[in-house]
């Protein structure tokens, strides 16, 4: 059987593969591989985008294939053709002119004909409901102002045109109201049928080879003020899961100012910003000496934080306490391939968790969806996972518990995998941010004074500035197609997440 693993593991690395949860993906001999959160949709397919690898600093990280010490525990058409559309044309956000596709009003909905054989339909209420004329939208809270509940059920357009910059639709009412709808929005937010959206959330999958080459960024460019260097950073932790940050000054001070270029720090039981020694200043195993091995941190929380940063200030009178870094996605595509039904089992079965090592605080999740692989719309989303805050087990039917049993056993099996397991010696003036809902950590025991400090950031602070230096310096092709026409303080009112 083990041969058997090891042949297909083997091919993983070098044929196409699905990714995690329905994504397209594929490894490579680097023993990463890259996949499209983009799921596939009726009326199109996501295709995954090239595989690209960055050139990387290491200087820095001081990398170990294994730990000093021994390793933890271990669309169809529609039914008539669309009426030909006034001979205009449209510069598309390409810049190249096309003609703007057919319209025309059907009983209950506005039919727009991209070419003779695609064809979208937005229902005539769905379409006043989302007209973002400053009377209708607020261009500065961007926030809605019609009044949903005053348009009638069975509202239809007077008049539609298509014009050069977009659908132009004329509504009945007691003042004449028009509405604008720009093409690349309504491509977009298209859903009879739904099309394929272009994603710019690119996930690489890794594993123990990362150590040739690991997502690193210098303290200088994502503390500077242009933030590039900022959006590097976030970017190579929405790919990765994870990134260095090297040159950082070896003090709680600098590590802290750090840490807020992200977002808000989140306060927990362990405090705001921590520094912490093995000194059982609070009650978790990490302030001890001990071997920790691969989890994901407050599992215990209904909504566990999103990113972890933390920084070895120093580490003096002994040796070990080397960091362990494991792609959880890059795990669990190995259990879909190779294990489904302990894939699907880790995916349904709620698993309870814990903190209660500090007198004054007694935390469990409020909710029961709590698995160890939890998906969105099919898509793998959040590895939740840590085997020493796990509480009893009473939720399982009894035919569940051995094959749950031997999931989690196979899980463990490929999480401490020298595959799968990167170790890296972290050393003053080295930071790293981890992606907590994806890679897990870990480290060897230790002996000695071993000094870390760091701090956990909200999963929304994070997604909120990734989104915003995206808009500046990777806007989507609906932010650059509207952005010069339709922005108010700085941000279009047709931007894809309003």
């Amino acid at each position: 059987m083990s041969s058997v693993i090891a042949s297909l593991k083997s091919s993983l690395r070098t044929l196409r593969v699905p990714g995690p949860a329905g994504a397209v993906g594929r490894c490579c001999a680097r023993n990463t591989c890259t996949y499209t959160t983009t799921l596939r949709r009726a009326g199109g397919s996501a295709a995954a985008p090239p595989f690209r690898r960055a050139a990387f600093s290491t200087s820095a990280v001081k990398h170990t294939s294994a730990p000093p010490t021994s390793p933890p525990h271990s669309i169809h058409p529609a039914p008539a053709s669309a009426s030909p559309a006034a001979p205009a044309t449209s510069l598309g956000s390409s810049g190249v002119a096309t003609a703007p596709p057919t319209s025309r009003i059907d009983d209950r909905k506005v039919v727009l004909g991209w070419d003779e054989t695609t064809y979208s339909r937005y229902h005539h209420i769905w379409l006043r409901d989302h007209c973002r004329c400053p009377e209708c939208f607020h261009p500065i809270t961007k926030q809605r102002l019609v009044n949903t509940f005053d348009i009638p059920a069975d509202i239809k357009p007077k008049h539609v045109e298509s014009k050069p910059e977009g659908l132009e639709v004329h509504w009945p009412s007691s003042q004449p109201h028009v509405s604008l709808y720009p093409y690349s929005w309504l491509r977009h937010n298209s859903y009879d049928p739904p099309m394929a959206r272009t994603s710019s959330s690119e996930k690489i999958l890794w594993g123990a080879k990362i150590l040739q080459d690991p997502p690193t960024v210098t303290y200088e460019e994502a503390m500077a003020e242009d933030n590039r260097g900022l959006f590097k950073w976030l970017s190579n932790v929405d790919k990765f899961g994870f990134c260095f940050v090297s040159g950082v000054p070896a003090t709680p001070e600098a590590t802290e100012e750090l840490s807020r270029r992200i977002g808000f720090i989140r306060e927990t039981q362990y405090g705001t910003f921590w520094d912490f020694t093995s000194d059982l200043a609070k009650g978790d195993t990490a302030y001890t000496t001990l071997a920790l091995g691969a989890h994901t941190d407050t599992t215990y929380f209904t909504d566990p934080c999103g990113l972890q940063l933390f920084h070895l200030l120093e580490h003096t009178g002994g040796t070990g306490g080397a960091t362990l870094l494991v792609d959880g996605f890059y795990v669990a595509s190995l259990l879909k391939e190779l294990h489904p039904e302990a894939y699907e089992l880790l995916s349904t079965v709620p698993v309870p968790t814990h903190a209660a090592g500090e007198p004054e605080a007694l935390y469990t999740p409020s909710t029961r969806q709590t698995p160890v692989l939890k998906h969105e719309d099919g898509e793998l989303v959040q590895v939740r996972w840590n085997n020493d805050d796990r509480s009893v087990l009473r939720n399982l039917r009894p035919d569940q518990v051995e094959p749950w049993y031997d999931a989690i056993r196979t899980w463990y099996k490929h999480l401490s995998s020298p595959d799968s397991e990167y170790w890296v010696q972290l050393s003053p003036g080295t930071a790293v941010v981890v992606d907590n809902h994806r890679v897990l950590h870990g480290r060897s025991a230790f002996n000695g004074k071993r000094r870390m400090c760091g701090a956990y950031i909200g999963v929304d602070e994070y997604r909120s500035k990734l989104a915003v230096l995206s808009e500046r310096f990777a806007p989507d092709p609906v932010t650059s197609d509207t952005a010069a026409s339709a922005s108010v303080n700085g941000r279009s009112v047709w931007h894809p997440a309003l």
